[in-house]
Formats: C-alpha cells, structure tokens, sequence
C-alpha cells in the first residue's frame, strides 16, 4: 500500500491493497478499517467477492473494488485518517498494511475588509488596518500582509499580525488575519495586499487578494488656488473655474472671496464662471480651515479677463457722397490688449489699418464697407462693424450695346439697366414714353414690349435714364434672322466657269505681250537699266498729263557696267539711276 493518498475535497479517493497469496491458496476475506483518534474501527470487507459494511452511513460513499482497493466518493476533510488493509486466509493467518490519506481544497478568492473611516497619520499608536478572509480551505491555510510588494512581519510597536482559524460544519476551515500598524502621511499613496497560502494535492499554493489603499488623515500643510487652465490667456465668454485646493486629508473647510464683493463658502473649493465677462476681472482669495490642527491658510489668484468690443466708424451714417470726391472712413474700438484693424468690401480685405480713405469716388466705389477689429493673442476674438456707402452720380450702364436677332411679326422685350443712387427716370426712343421702372437697391430696370416692323428694324433703339446729376443712353440693335439651309449645296453654272479660264488667258497673253515690248525697247538703246542716275526724258508741255512708265533696275553695281547705251558705249558703274520711259507712240 503507498504511505500517502492525495485527495480533493468532494472528489474520489482510491487506496490501493495489493498481496501475493501461497500456492493453491486463496483469501478467506478482505477488511478494511480506518484509525479513528486511538483505534481502529472495521468500516467494510468482503468474503468471497461479496462486500458488507459495517454501518449503513458508508453505504453511498465506500466500496471494495474488484482489485481489492477502497473506494471513498464525495471526499470529506473528515475522510483525512489513516486507513488499513486486512487480508486473511484462514488458519494460514492475517496480513495488513496501512495508507494515510490526506484530503485538501482550496480557498475562495481572499476578501479584505477594511477599518471604517480613516486613520491618523499623526498618532504615534498602532492602529488596525485590515482584517483578510480566506473561507472553506483545508487544511488551514495561513495569510501573510504586504506594502508595496515588501512582505510586512510583526515588529513590535510599529507592525502587528493577529491570525485565527474557524472549523466550519463542513470541516473546512476558514483563516483570517487583521494588519495593524503605524500609519505615516505616505502611507495614503502605498498599495497593500494579502496574501493566502495553502496545499491543493500535495502541492504548495498562493492567492493574492486586490491591492487596496488606505484612507490616512493627515493637515493640511499647503494651499493652492489657481484657474483650472493654467498658462492660457482668458477672454470673454470663456467657461473657467477657480480652483482652491489644500492638501490635507480630509480637505479643510474653503471660504472664497473677492476684495470687493461678498464671500463663497463652496463645499469642494470651486468658484465657476459659465460664461466669464470683464466685470469680473479681480483679485479673488481662498481661506481654508484645517479641521484637525485648526490652522487658517490663505491663498489668492489675479483673474484677468480679456475683452474687445464692438468697433464704431466715424462717421457713423451712411454716406451717399458725390462722384469725384474723397471719404475718409476712421475705425475706432477698445480692447485690453494691442488691436489690429483691416478694411473689407465684399468679403475681401481692401485697407489695413484704422482709417480708409476714398479718393475720386465713383459708382464702382458703391457698397458695404466693413472694419474688422482683431486682438493677434486671440485670434479667434474678432469683431466688424459695416458701413454702407452710395456714390450719387449719372446714372451708368449696367449693360453695353445690345444685338439681338429677330423675326419680323414677333414681339420681343428689351431691358433698360442702370445703376444710381439719385433716383431716375427711364424713357425710350420708339415710344417716347416713360415706363416705370423696378428697383433693385441701387440697379433701375425697364422693359419695353416691342412689335418687330420693318419699320422697327430701320430705327435707332435706345433708351434714356436721367436723374438729377446727370443722363446716360443704352442702344439696341435689331438684326433680322436669315434662313439658312444647311442641306442646300450652291453649285457654279458650267458657263461662269468658260468665263473664268478665258479671262485668266487673256491677262496671261497681255503680261507676255508687255515683256516682249520691253525686251524689244531694251536692244534698241531707248531703255537704260542703270542705277547711276536718272535720266528724264522730256516731252512737250502739252502732253504733260500723258502716261510716263518710270522702270527700276534690280541689277547689283557690278552687273550695271554690262549694259550699253543706244550708240553701243558701255555705261559706267555709277550711272545706276532711274529712267523714265515714255509710252505716248
């Protein structure tokens, strides 16, 4: 029989018997029997193959197997003994062996429960901690304490360890174990824990319960009170709090104040500001009264609350000057720091700086002028103010010349647009009427219903705006349609043709006919080619109003020497000039 049998609580525990018999002998019987305190007691045994308990109660849970080993269901720590293997054999005698069997559980997770409320760090006592709870182990299973990972042993007058042990109903065993200790202000940021240790079949085991703090009281030394955004720059409409906050344990009592308004008695130190204006720009202070040593401290913030306001434009009405003077638009508005201003129109920036001066305005100049105020520590804090500004001038086209093509029978509308700011009046040509016309701000348009006549189409379309500064015109010009078929191809009859080519030989045969001419006049002498000079050739004042043909020579100097005159003398280089040939014979 093995010396020792491991077995779970709840589980099923078998201890083997194993024997030899003599030659041609077998077992007359089989007991087994358990040490109960100082003697054994027969708990079951079999005769020939048949088993037989000794009491009712091990009916359930013990049997006798066909290896003759014992078989203990439902394990109980009460199981935990020593248990022994009889075999007999008649008159040959009796042989026995013995087994203990150790029975074991683990504990459930440890719990730790802490002391109510908390503990002084100013008192020189030690003082309870902590109690740790390990339930239903077995055997007992023993708890040690740690601080920050360093195993905590009783020391006299500063850590002390009270462990017991309970034997529940069941059996099993429940450990506990109470921390006590002196506590220093330290000891509030320190992580503790339990740690339970016990046997599981034979081998050794652990399981560490949560890490916990503990609440230390402790006075408070030090008072801070500051904005909740430190290193920002604050402005109006900033949602802010002002932070009191001393660092005893507990938090002493906070009264708040401003030098010139009433106190604030907030439980947690906070003064808010939802939406915070320059009104409450001051110096505010923070008083907090330690409720263990009694001691007042005091502490103060300088809160500055940064502001812009609306921009104002001088002058202030809007203006309507007239085309060709100047405006001089000056911006001015109060902030609590450096301002930059810049001019827009449209959207888009046009002037940088407080003053916009306009010079020689006309209508273009018309419309709304805004100045942006902006503080460069805040970017986003910005305010605008608009102006509006109507030049009074003429009235001017808001349309150039207009083309239109139409069909004779059709009636087509014609708009008249001007710009002014004076109003006007709008009459036009065909009609010699004036048609009200429909406003838009500063834009007058109006249309004319006309009937397309021939008549129509020969007359000068206009139409007339005036107002008191002056007048201007807008044309239009109608166009009659043509049809036009893409389909149709214009063809040249074969006759136009004949006439073309016989035109085209004709100036063919008089270009050769004046080139012969000339030719001929040149090997007679009375056609000089020179460059050198010009000769003129003269012909009576009759027939001054006659043709005289003057000829250019393109021949290069070197080449004029060649030519010869009518009596067959070559001419000098030189004489290159130009000749005039008459035609009259």
């Amino acid at each position: 029989m093995p010396d020792v049998v491991e077995a779970e609580v709840g589980k099923t525990a078998v201890i083997n018997c194993q024997f030899s018999l003599p030659e041609n002998t077998s077992y007359a019987y089989i007991n087994w029997f358990s040490w109960e305190k100082v003697s054994r007691k027969k708990i079951i045994y079999m005769i020939q193959d048949k088993e037989y308990w000794e009491e009712d109660q091990y009916r359930d849970r013990l049997n006798i197997a066909k290896n003759f080993s014992l078989i203990i269901r439902r394990v109980t720590p009460q199981d935990a003994k020593i248990y022994i293997c009889q075999v007999g054999l008649g008159s040959l005698g009796v042989s026995e062996n013995r087994t203990k069997l150790q029975v074991s559980k683990a504990p459930e997770a440890p719990e730790v429960q802490l002391v109510e409320g908390g503990l002084r760090a100013s008192d020189p006592e030690v003082q309870k901690i902590a109690t740790c709870v390990a339930h239903n182990g077995f055997p007992a299973p023993s708890i040690a304490w740690y601080k920050n990972g360093e195993h905590l042993r009783p020391k006299d007058g500063e850590i002390g360890v009270h462990a017991t042990v309970i034997t529940e109903s069941s059996g099993l065993i429940t450990a506990r174990s109470m921390l006590s200790s002196r506590v220093i202000k330290e000891d509030h940021e320190a992580q503790f824990h339990c740690q339970v240790n016990y046997t599981l079949m034979g081998t050794n085991k652990t399981v560490m319960s949560e890490s916990f703090r503990i609440n230390v009281y402790y006075p408070t030394q030090n008072l801070s009170f500051v904005l909740d955004r430190p290193n920002q720059e604050v402005k109006e409409g900033d949602n802010l709090t002002l932070l009191c906050e001393g660092d005893g344990n507990p938090p002493p009592e906070y009264t708040l104040f401003r030098t010139e308004d009433s106190t604030y008695s907030p439980p947690d130190g906070k003064l808010s500001f939802p939406s915070v204006v320059r009104n409450d720009s001051g110096l505010y202070w923070c008083r907090a009264l330690d409720l263990q040593t009694l001691e007042e401290l005091v502490a103060s913030v300088d809160l500055l609350v940064n502001y812009l306001d609306v921009p104002s434009i001088f002058p202030a009405e809007p203006q309507e000057p007239a085309a060709g003077e100047d405006l001089l638009l000056t911006c001015s508005a109060t902030g609590s720091g450096p301002l930059k201003f810049q001019w827009q129109q449209g959207g888009k920036p046009i002037a940088d700086g407080a003053i916009l001066n306009l010079t020689n305005l006309s209508y273009k100049k018309t419309g709304n002028y805004t100045c942006m105020v902006t503080m460069p520590d805040f970017p986003d804090l910005a305010r605008t103010r608009h102006i509006s500004v109507a030049v009074r001038a003429r009235p001017e086209k808001a349309v150039r010349k207009q083309t239109l093509t139409v069909q004779e029978g059709e009636t087509v509308d014609l708009t008249c647009s001007f710009y002014s700011v004076p109003q006007l009046n709008i009459t036009w040509s065909i009609s010699n009427e004036t048609v009200n016309p429909t406003r838009e701000k500063y834009q007058y348009n109006s249309t004319l219903s006309v009937l397309v006549t021939k008549e129509v189409l020969k007359q000068d379309i206009r139409c007339t705006a005036q107002n008191e500064l002056g007048m201007a015109e807008q044309s239009f010009e109608l166009r009659p349609e043509t049809k036009h078929h893409p389909d149709k191809i214009e063809t040249v009859p074969q006759e136009s043709k004949g006439v073309i080519i016989v035109a085209v030989i004709v100036c063919l045969l008089v270009i050769a006919t004046l080139g012969a001419v000339l030719y001929f006049l040149h090997k007679k002498g009375k056609l000089a080619c020179g460059r050198s000079g010009k000769q003129e050739i003269t012909r009576p004042e009759a027939h001054k109003d006659e043709i005289v043909v003057e000829v250019k020579s393109d021949k290069l100097p070197e080449e004029a020497g060649l030519l010869q005159g009518a009596n067959g003398e070559k001419r000098s280089p030189g004489d290159q000039g130009e000749k005039y040939i008459d035609l009259r014979n």
